[in-house]
């Protein structure tokens, strides 16, 4: 095989879904990741006050009320606009990228991932101290590691995996890249 044809590229085909079942399962999926955020940082709220804390695996895992005024690790408190923003943007973009999507991995991970930009996004928006400035709730504490929330999880997790999708060559239109020297040596076997 020559150096040409090993760089060469092929695409297969992955797991696909398209029309109304993509659509509900996005939904489904941005749903359940939005609401029960919102639904445990009610709880939090209702039932803690900010800076509570209540041991759930004693020295590894505590509820934390906590109200964050920037991002990640309370960075930029003082531009909790700009993050509104971006938040905005992220879940426009993630709403664009569902459409255009075919896999069913794809589908699946941004809708979780735009699940969680906008269960924080819904804290700065209608969390005090007003509309686009509002502070996220955050209620899981680990040792050493920052408060954070369910849709932290959500946007982290799913980031990792869309990392992961790209690095594995599984593209949004439904199709896998394979090189041709694999394909080659599949086809020897």
């Amino acid at each position: 095989m020559t150096e040409v044809q090993q760089k060469i590229t092929a695409l297969t085909p992955v797991r696909r879904v398209s029309g109304v079942k993509k659509f509900v399962l996005a939904a489904f999926l941005f749903l359940l990741v939005y609401g029960a955020d919102q639904i445990i940082k009610h709880v939090v709220e209702t039932t803690m006050y900010v800076g509570q804390s209540i041991p759930v695996i004693d020295g590894l895992l505590w509820w934390r009320y906590y109200l964050n005024p920037g991002a990640a690790f309370s960075m930029g408190e003082s531009t909790t606009w700009i993050f509104t923003i971006i938040s905005t943007l992220g879940a426009l973009v993630c709403a664009v990228l569902i459409a255009r999507a075919r896999s069913l991995a794809w589908t699946v991970w941004l809708a979780v991932l735009m699940g969680g930009i906008v269960g924080n996004l819904h804290d700065r928006l209608f969390r005090a101290p007003g509309f686009g400035i509002g502070h996220v709730v955050d209620y899981i504490s680990v040792p050493n590691f920052a408060i954070f929330n369910l849709a932290d999880s959500a946007i982290c997790v799913s980031m990792g995996v869309i990392v992961l999708l790209t690095f594995w060559g599984i593209r949004m239109d439904g199709n896998r890249e394979v090189s041709a020297k694999k394909i080659a040596v599949k086809e020897e076997e």
